[in-house]
């Protein structure tokens, strides 16, 4: 038996094994892009409001106040969303819970659409924070638990690579369609994957988990390929699913014992230090920050961070599961720490009256490199792993309480960081580099590497209750 993807008898001929091999990767390949049609509705969710603002305000007659609750309440639904996705992916599944979370969409945009008041408006954007909060579990979860190891994280991290695109499209649109016609654009991505939905398997693991042994070897035999050997593999995932079953079903409070400490302190950790190193800050606010720092408009800064973050994303990608997620998560952090001193620089600059175009240059500078660095490993990365580290009978709690963490940490961010500048501009940008520095050492110390193993490898050395189960473990995954 070869390994990887393969499992095809080395009697076979080289040219069947090919084939097989690729109509393999197209199942997967189509599969994920299901599943990322609802990371596209993130990002296009998460960029709709700044382009929208002028129209909205305009046409419904909004106050500043006013439109600033339409545009942070998709954080609160996104917390209540959050807070169910581990129950209702475990319960209906994986395919299931993704089709739940596109009829909230959906039916938030069409309210944003025939929205008459601020009211109308509000509910349709809880009901988007919802849907996306549900996604931002199930899409990387389902991604790992379908692809082989050796492709999981490069597969796992188009899942940030389309949030990208998603909100540059927003940006984009935005500038040259009205605010109505947006939203109804973000409605054709929830409708693309529920058709998708109807056909992509759904995932191994979970049906192991409910207890449907052939339904579990129907899906990976579509998975990796009609003439590949599944039968290891399979034995693997059944094998380990039922020493799981013995244990008992995880509930909040239990995913702080001892043998789960780890895999929650490095889940939580990574989102923790990555919403509390600035990101949303920079995101939100980046046009009032150019405009801070001495820009006579934000544009050209956001045209450039736009430019800057979709390539560095597509390079993430490409790296993950050569490079490895350690590596790529040192070097994404020690980044950020590097754009937000420039930033700050460049207000400490301001403050000093030094040269105003050093202002500028640092400003610029600085957001750039934050921007590209944070697409190159920490802004999908800490998915990546959520998705591998947490064994199935504990994923649906450990992931509602990662998912949950990430989004009130955003929150949190961009609810005090025009306060913290008020207090001190530079100071504010100065901490989040810290924050952004002791990511490198919670990384280098904390953080297991995950490339190239199977989940139930990286699970059984996390969870000291656990061991890898028989020889072929060391198969795809």
């Amino acid at each position: 038996m070869s390994t990887e993807w393969e499992g095809v008898e080395s009697k076979k001929p080289l040219l069947a094994a090919v084939n097989n091999r690729a109509s393999s990767v197209w199942v997967v390949v189509a599969s994920t892009a299901v599943a990322v049609a609802g990371s596209f509705v993130f990002g296009i969710s998460v960029g709709y409001s700044s382009p929208s603002q002028e129209g909205i305000m305009r046409d419904l007659h909004l106050s500043l106040a006013e439109y600033s609750v339409f545009g942070s309440i998709l954080t609160i639904g996104a917390m209540l969303g959050a807070i169910v996705s581990g129950t209702i992916a475990d319960r209906v599944g994986r395919r299931c819970a993704m089709a739940i979370s596109d009829v909230f969409c959906i039916l938030g945009y069409l309210l944003i659409v025939f929205s008459k008041n601020s009211v109308w408006l509000d509910l349709g954007r809880l009901s988007i924070g919802c849907g996306i909060g549900l996604l931002s579990y199930v899409v990387p979860v389902y991604i790992s638990e379908i692809t082989p190891k050796n492709l999981r994280g490069r597969f796992a991290a188009v899942n940030q690579l389309m949030i990208c695109c998603g909100a540059s499209l927003a940006y984009a649109l935005g500038t040259c369609i009205t605010w109505r016609t947006l939203a109804i654009v973000g409605v054709i991505p929830c409708l693309l994957q529920l058709v998708g939905l109807l056909v992509i398997p759904e995932s191994p693991r979970w049906l192991a988990k409910i207890g449907h042994s052939g339904a579990l070897e129907e899906a990976l035999q579509m998975l990796r390929g009609k003439e590949t050997d599944i039968s290891e593999e399979a034995a693997d995932i059944k094998d380990f699913t039922e020493q799981l079953q013995h244990l008992p079903q995880s509930k909040m409070l239990d995913l702080f014992q001892k043998d789960y400490i780890h895999a929650v302190t490095v889940g939580v950790g990574l989102m923790v230090l990555q919403q509390f190193g600035g990101v949303n800050a920079i995101c939100f606010y980046a046009s009032e920050i150019f405009v801070s720092a001495g820009f006579s408009s934000g544009n050209t800064g956001m045209l450039a961070m736009v430019a800057v973050q979709i390539p560095m994303t597509a390079l993430g990608v490409l790296l993950l599961d050569k490079a490895g997620r350690r590596p790529l998560l040192m070097v994404s952090a020690a980044g950020t720490c590097l754009g937000c001193l420039l930033v700050g620089l460049s207000f400490l600059s301001k403050e000093h009256h030094w040269a105003n175009n050093l202002n500028v240059a640092l400003a610029l500078t600085g957001i750039l490199i934050f921007s590209g660095s944070f697409s190159l490993g920490m802004g999908g990365i800490p998915w990546v792993i959520m998705s591998e580290i947490f064994p199935i009978h504990m994923k649906g709690s450990a992931g509602s309480l990662v998912t949950l963490v990430s989004w009130l940490g955003s929150w949190i961010v961009s609810y005090a960081f025009n306060f913290l500048l008020l207090w001190s501009s530079y100071g504010t940008f100065f901490m989040f580099a810290s924050i952004c520095g002791l990511t490198v050492v919670f990384v280098e110390r904390l953080v297991p590497e995950t490339k190239g193993r199977t989940l139930e490898e990286i699970q059984a050395s996390m969870n000291s209750s656990l061991t890898p189960v028989s020889s072929g473990i060391n198969r795809a995954a």
